[in-house]
């Protein structure tokens, strides 16, 4: 029977056998515990002691004193002790933790092996050997850590605090990945063609913004004429009117001169872009060309010559024979 199902079961059984005598550790009590996995089985250990639920963290003296039950429990099972000496050998941890606390690590011996002549269970010569060696080499070797533990309160020192861990984003798919040479000729690429974008639009927008003006002048100029047509005299109207020629000259000036130097930059744009095409690196990786069949025209055209000129030879011979 193992896992928190099996705790809850053999939970209920010993309440319901056993009332009222859950802080005493008996046979059938250990042996529900070493029965569970560790965890659930600590924790019913610490039913039957009588203890309350506490913070392992926080309490570390409790978990220390707890672990060094359950694992007395466990080395009496191991060594395959009866049930009732199990539970025995627990309560002497209990003991030993309590009533050598302040004393010397000669005066703990002495308790252990005072403990273990007046065993409430008769024990062989083997098994008191193994309880006394098991002792030995837990509570007696670490005597003085124990002590510490059992007798020195524990300064608290802790600081809380909220971190708040963002998840980093998920990555592209690979499948998107591109040469850093070809990412660089694209980020290039792209902040030329912005640049050539922003300069065709200042045009526009100048020229709107020019000719708004001028529109506005001639409709104040309009307006006056219209307003004051009978007490205009020529000299007025004819100023007025060149005034309106003036301002037209203006911004038609202003018009083309500003174009003429935005075309000049767009013209830089253009070659930088012509010049960057030149620089296209390489696609990585390279597409896969199959090797070509290599043709036997060539060789077939030589043992051609070959034999025309054997033939040429043979020829030659024969005429000096002659």
């Amino acid at each position: 029977m193992t896992g928190l199902k099996g705790f809850c079961i053999v939970s209920q059984r010993l309440l319901a056998t056993n009332p009222g005598r859950m802080a005493n550790l008996t046979a059938e009590g250990v042996e529900a515990v070493l029965q569970l996995q560790q965890k659930p089985g600590r924790l019913f250990l610490r039913d039957l002691l009588g203890w309350k639920e506490f913070d392992e963290i926080q309490e570390v003296r409790q978990s220390i004193i707890l672990d060094a039950h359950y694992y007395s429990l466990v080395f009496a099972a191991n060594k395959g002790l009866p049930w009732k000496v199990v539970a025995e050998v627990g309560k002497l941890t209990g003991e030993l933790l309590e009533e050598t606390q302040g004393f010397s690590l000669l005066q703990a011996i002495r308790i252990l092996q005072k403990k273990l002549t007046t065993f409430p269970v008769q024990l062989s010569s083997f098994q008191q050997t193994a309880v006394y060696d098991y002792f030995s080499n837990t509570l007696l070797k670490h005597y003085w850590l124990y002590q510490f533990v059992m007798t020195r309160e524990r300064d608290h020192n802790q600081t809380f605090a909220i971190l708040e861990v963002c998840a980093p984003p998920s990555p592209p798919p690979l499948s998107e990945g591109i040469d850093i040479e070809m990412w660089n000729y694209q980020q290039q690429l792209a902040a030329l063609c912005a640049a050539e974008a922003e300069k065709q639009a200042s045009i526009v927008h100048i020229r709107e913004t020019l000719h708004a003006e001028r529109e506005h002048l001639l409709r104040e100029v309009y307006q006056r004429i219209r307003i004051q047509t009978q007490t205009l005299n020529t000299e007025t109207l004819i100023s007025l009117v060149n005034e309106a020629i003036k301002t037209q000259i203006q911004n038609l000036h202003h018009i083309i001169q500003h174009e003429i130097q935005a075309t000049f930059e767009m013209l830089e744009l253009k070659l930088q872009k012509k010049a960057l095409m030149f620089t296209l690196p390489a696609p990585y990786p390279p597409p896969f060309c199959p090797e070509r069949k290599r043709s036997t025209k060539p060789q077939k055209k030589t043992q051609d010559n070959f034999l025309d000129s054997e033939d040429k030879m043979e020829k030659d011979q024969k005429k000096k024979k002659k």
